[in-house]
């Protein structure tokens, strides 16, 4: 299958999870991880239906701007971990920002929005798993954290994100995804000033994109299944 192939099959897919969870699949968006992708094989996926692109590293997201790969695209989202010294390099570059998980980091692209006189959109990420390899704030702080986002008038709270722990088993992962829901909500009727803006739940990614959808996603990010393995960074 050709990546034209490979991006409707995930579009079918999600179509149908939305509808076999009596959604609408326009209620569901898909992001391509393009994470270790080329220009060119970008540029195809977005004359192929593509529509957001979310990049993983400063250095790609730079790059491939520069080269306007992303021409063509709605959105650019970062998606990967972000370091509060790269944080000059993203904010204002893309729409949004999915991995913010502490106050450092908000207030750096809150600073660096105000510099630009723009209001940066975020996600907060949770790391629902309690995983420690993994970045997120935790599921206790987040109250604190979404109520910081709410007090800076140069960053605008979206929604939240997740990355649940990698399970072989089959629907293993949907308990995070419920929790993820849950907190959303929750979020979301305390956020009285914002709950207008707060429309985005990302979770779920190839491997459970369709159990993500069942309980709640909003955004899916995928990269695999649409692109195939990952080929090396050397190899861009």
């Amino acid at each position: 299958m050709d990546l034209s192939s490979h991006i409707s099959l995930v579009q079918s897919k999600i179509a149908a999870a939305a509808i076999a969870a009596g959604r609408s699949p326009e209620e569901i968006t898909l992001c391509a991880a393009t994470k270790v992708q080329s220009d060119d094989t970008i540029r195809q996926a977005i004359a192929a239906g593509i529509t957001v692109c979310g990049e993983n590293r400063v250095q790609e997201l730079t790059a491939h701007l520069a080269a306007d790969a992303y021409a063509g695209a709605k959105e650019v989202h970062f998606i990967g971990h972000l370091q509060t010294n790269k944080v000059k390099q993203v904010v204002g570059k893309v729409d949004l920002i999915q991995s913010v998980d502490s106050l450092h980091l908000l207030q750096a692209i809150h600073t660096q929005a105000d510099k630009l006189g723009i209001v940066q959109d975020i996600l907060l990420e949770v790391n629902i798993g309690g995983e420690e390899s993994k970045s997120g704030c935790a599921p206790e702080l987040l109250p604190q954290l979404a109520q910081q986002a709410g007090e800076l008038p140069h960053v605008r709270l979206r929604g939240l994100m997740a990355i649940p722990p990698i399970s072989a088993a089959p629907g293993a992962n949907r308990r995070y995804f419920a929790q993820m829901r849950q907190l959303f909500i929750d979020i979301t009727q305390k956020m009285s000033d914002n709950q207008s803006v707060m429309d985005c739940l990302s979770m779920g990614m190839s491997a459970d994109y369709e159990d993500a959808i069942a309980e709640g996603a909003t955004l899916v990010r995928v990269g695999t299944a649409l692109f195939g393995p990952r080929p090396p960074m050397a190899h861009r």
